[in-house]
């Protein structure tokens, strides 16, 4: 497994509510820090930080809304 980036981890469980942290808010971190999306969602993975509410309906969305 890759190594994270502590300093980003760190920002994602500062922005996270309640452990989790919107789809929204993990891109608004990946171009505040210069990185790929997917780098956030490591670093979500590692701190056990939840996506939540995906702009494209995969994670933290029910169905109907």
């Amino acid at each position: 497994m890759e190594q994270v980036d502590e300093a980003i981890k760190q920002k994602v469980r500062e922005v996270a509510k309640e452990g989790r942290l919107t789809c929204s808010e993990a891109m608004q971190l990946a171009n505040a820090a210069g990185v790929p999306p997917i780098i956030i969602g490591r670093a979500a993975d590692a701190a056990r930080v939840k996506i939540i509410a995906c702009q494209l309906g995969c994670f933290g969305v029910k169905k109907g809304d």
